[in-house]
């Protein structure tokens, strides 16, 4: 079926983007939005969905030569037709749902789309996928500029997100985006109940009524607070919704439940944003059996029940549905059994060749390298997530911090350009050590200093075990923060 690019932004029908979607396409789409009896649900695949394994080119020799374990059978694809190309093509066996969707002709699906110079870091693709701009991935999202262009008042619950984070689609200028996992739980936090309980959302509400023109921080602080009592009615009845088929009791079959909910509520939500992890796929993958036909079943069977929600409600027609990961994965298959989103190994061994750098003994030491390095990443995490969990603006200063580290550490210099004097001062920072130690271990030449190397090892265990301890005190309090 050949769907043009007008009919599927514009035809109201359901449509699914399986693997990829462009961003200006994104973009368009939040665009399209804008009447009033239309609603965009955005369905991200968290990790680097394996697009070729979503959809099969099963007629093709190089996909089988190059995934001996991991090609899907030709005779297992559900076959769906051939792209403008004429190549033949076929949905994973467990995506029978989809096809029935294709049948109807509210299944679209857009190959190779992407932009120049992909990133292959999750955090940046996913950034650069949020923003729709590849040349500047900090600014507003694609959908936080379309609410940004809404007239205000704007609603509070114009934007749904059913994950904790706020995505940086969703990330506007001037509108703020509710974060309801579940609309059974978001309710007013109180240790009362009952009438007590009652008279403290009263309070609340009476406290946030005041909006002083003379102090426009506390006028923002109570008109937030206004706006979040508000919503809580409106989610209540969405907590309240029975829906006409049988969600699957899982987080994305779970979420798509909420969706539906709000929709038959008309509660005035335009966009929701829901999102479904394991997709980076690197080990154990799997054919006919694994991981990944694990996520294509919840996958699946998730749309599925949602698609059959919203048709026995008639809403199919006003309701456009994308799903998109932030990349794909490398068409031949790893070692451990998974594909991979990097060419990281590849780019050493080929700088290796060239620089003539024959590996020997040395190499052998990479070994206990490695083992201090993850201690001594792992000490560190064990120390920032109860700090994160605990204050939380700290994770828009860490890329900040940890970016000034790199800098500090000799990566792309010798630590030998340090001046001497102060050169054991330079040696307290424990990436010092590791990293001229891997150095050496690979390239060979001048050994890594004794002091930064025992700076290292000593920060590494001191970090891990006073990291675990830390973590194991903050750990009982989670829940109350979270």
């Amino acid at each position: 079926m050949k769907v043009t690019r007008r009919q599927f932004v514009r035809g109201g029908v359901s449509a699914f983007t399986v693997g990829f979607a462009a961003p200006q396409f994104l973009s368009d789409l939040a665009w399209a939005q804008q009447a009033s009896s239309r609603t965009l649900v955005v369905l991200y695949l968290n990790g680097g969905n394996d697009a070729l394994s979503t959809l099969v080119p099963y007629r093709d020799a190089a996909y089988y030569s190059r995934r001996p374990t991991l090609a899907i059978p030709a005779g297992d694809v559900i076959q769906i037709g051939r792209d403008a190309a004429g190549h033949e093509l076929g949905l994973h066996p467990r995506l029978t749902a989809l096809r029935s969707i294709f049948d109807e002709g509210r299944l679209a699906i857009v190959q190779r789309a992407g932009y120049q110079n992909s990133s292959r870091s999750h955090f940046e693709g996913f950034d650069i996928w949020g923003t729709a701009n590849p040349a500047d991935s900090q600014g507003p999202g694609w959908l936080g500029r379309y609410l940004d262009t809404l007239p205000s008042p704007v609603d509070p619950l114009v934007a749904w997100n059913t994950t904790r984070e706020t995505p940086k689609a969703l990330v506007a200028r001037t509108v703020g985006v509710p974060a309801i996992t579940n609309p059974a739980t978001y309710s007013f936090s109180s240790p009362n109940s009952g009438a007590e309980a009652t008279l403290e959302r009263t309070a609340a509400a009476r406290i946030s009524s005041h909006l002083p023109v003379d102090r426009p921080h506390l006028a923002f602080v109570n008109s937030t607070t206004q706006a979040a009592l508000g919503t809580l009615d409106q989610v209540a009845r969405v907590a309240s919704y029975t829906p006409s088929v049988s969600y699957p009791n899982n987080g994305l079959g779970q979420a798509l439940r909420a969706v539906s909910g709000a929709m038959n509520r008309q509660i005035g939500t335009r966009v929701f944003w829901v999102q479904t992890g394991g997709f980076d796929t690197h080990a154990s993958q799997g054919a006919n059996l694994g991981a990944y036909v694990n996520l294509m079943t919840t996958t699946n069977d998730s749309v599925s029940a949602f698609y059959m929600d919203l048709k026995n409600q008639g809403l199919l027609g006003s309701t456009l549905i994308v799903v998109f990961s932030e990349f794909g994965r490398r068409v031949s298959e790893n070692g451990s059994g998974g594909t991979d989103h990097g060419g990281a190994g590849t780019v050493l061994l080929a700088l290796m060749a060239w620089y003539g750098a024959v590996p020997d003994w040395h190499l052998l030491l990479a070994v206990p390298t490695l083992i201090v390095t993850a201690m001594l990443a792992l000490g560190v995490s064990l120390w920032l997530g109860p700090v994160n969990v605990r204050f939380r603006d700290i994770k828009h200063t860490l890329p900040f911090l940890i970016q000034i580290w790199m800098y500090a550490s000799p990566i792309v210099y010798a630590s030998s350009i340090v001046p001497a004097s102060v050169r054991w001062i330079y040696a307290l920072n424990p990436m010092v050590g590791l990293i001229e130690a891997f150095r050496f271990a690979i390239l060979g030449g001048t050994p890594p200093d004794v002091f930064a190397v025992a700076v290292s090892v000593t920060a590494a265990l001191a970090l891990l075990v006073s990291g675990l301890i830390f973590f194991q005190r903050m750990e009982r309090s989670f829940a109350d923060v979270i």
